[in-house]
């Protein structure tokens, strides 16, 4: 790891807010006269895309020292809250959701920018429409990650299936075909990780249904899909991936799947996992199956972004680094390891193909041009009330705690009893 002494610890973060400071308190400036800037990240040590961006920016302005303040991937949302509730002065705080984003954007916590965002050639972006609230933009986005489908390209050799158009069924039978085995030695066709927006963002972007509405019929064909496999045996049964505490990066890279749906930046996993020799499998993107047979690809994600603190003690410092990761050059250096920008021009694609690793067949490449990325969750300031509930009976849905019929209407009256 990088400067370890120069990176903040979320203990030491949390234990210094106790004491009434924050992980952003200290001196604004090195002994040698550089500019501090503070940066909130999660598991800096396994999450390349910060080094490069801190390297590369580092390099643009050599009068200026980043510290990344390290925090804990799973707990990063509870712990940004509570250092910004207790007026923490960490410059450029890493928006991890969307949800988290509307949160403390709709709180008055993160500075506005705006006037960055009006700078910013538009057509070239994906996702900093997400980050629109009511005209104003607190945070400026670096990657968009959306789903496709990653397969194994020995276990499909044989299948015959063509995977640049398949439709859901289609997908569900060729699950089925390519599920081996029993016991410890049992390759399932996919798997399906236990998030809720493998069934649920999967829906709503690819039927025109709202999340956020309360009103969850067009859930219906998805859940019947997801359980009819899980029943099947062609993927895990949600129960034991939740308490096995099943990783997806294990279920592929070590044959255990032939097919797998997931975000663009496990590509990056893979390059890593490639590059120390733990993966050797061929592998490759296919697009995300659809719910009609009508030759577009409609896909879901989410962008990642960088925002300034209110109370940020560094703001210009911080201010550069948006604009320098957000443009060509942080897209560039991103590219360069296999992560998705959000800034794209035929340049920075031929580099992220260009990755060591990076599989560039036309299926693959066919995969990274969807024709519309839908929000995982739309930004609201109900977005995280409703993720709430909708995780809630997602789970108790896949475990069989409750019909899929009663799973829905239970987030139809929840949703408008409860977030209104």
């Amino acid at each position: 790891m990088r400067r370890p002494a120069r990176i903040i610890s979320a203990a030491i973060s949390v234990a210094l807010l106790t004491a009434g400071c924050s992980s952003g308190s200290g001196s604004d400036t090195t002994a040698d006269g550089k500019k501090i800037l503070r940066i909130a990240v999660w598991n800096y040590d396994q999450t390349p895309e910060f080094k490069a961006l801190t390297d590369g920016f580092e390099a643009k302005y050599p009068d200026i020292e980043v510290r990344p303040v390290d925090i804990l991937s799973d707990d990063y949302s509870d712990k940004l809250t509570t250092m910004l509730a207790g007026g923490d002065t960490t410059d450029v705080l890493t928006m991890k959701t969307l949800t988290d984003y509307a949160r403390f954007g709709t709180r008055g916590q993160l500075q506005s920018v705006t006037d960055e965002a009006g700078k910013l050639d538009r057509a070239r972006y994906r996702g900093l429409d997400a980050y629109d609230l009511n005209g104003e933009y607190y945070a400026l986005p670096y990657r968009q990650d959306f789903y496709v489908l990653y397969y194994n390209k020995a276990m499909l050799k044989d299948s015959g299936a063509d995977l640049s158009k398949l439709t859901w069924p289609e997908y569900a039978a060729l699950a089925k075909r390519l599920t081996k085995g029993n016991g410890a030695s049992k390759v399932y066709g996919t798997y399906h990780h236990t998030w809720r927006s493998l069934v649920q963002a999967v829906a709503a972007a690819q039927t025109g249904g709202d999340l956020l509405g309360g009103d969850y019929g067009f859930l219906k064909d998805q859940y019947a899909m997801a359980l009819d496999l899980q029943k099947y045996g062609a993927t895990m049964p949600w129960a034991t991936a939740n308490s096995q505490k099943v990783t997806y990066n294990t279920m592929f890279t070590t044959d255990k799947t032939a097919m797998m749906p997931m975000g663009t930046w496990f590509a990056a996993v893979l390059l890593q996992e490639k590059a120390a020799g733990t993966f050797k499998d061929d592998w490759g993107m296919a697009p995300l199956p659809q719910s009609t047979a009508d030759g577009r690809t409609t896909t879901f994600g989410a962008p990642t972004a960088f925002a300034v603190n209110k109370k940020a003690r560094n703001s210009d410092a911080a201010r550069k680094f948006l604009t320098f990761a957000s443009g060509p050059e942080g897209a560039a250096a991103v590219a360069r390891i296999g992560i998705a920008p959000s800034y794209t021009d035929k340049a920075i694609m031929n580099t992220y193909f260009s990755a060591q690793g990076m599989p560039s067949d036309d299926l693959t490449k066919k995969a990274m041009h969807p024709d519309t990325v839908k929000p995982e969750m739309p930004i609201s300031e109900k977005s995280s009330d409703v993720d709430t509930v909708l995780t809630e009976e997602h789970e108790l849905v896949m475990t069989g705690e409750k019909s899929l019929d009663q799973g829905i209407k239970e987030m139809n009256s929840r949703v408008k009893s409860e977030v209104g």
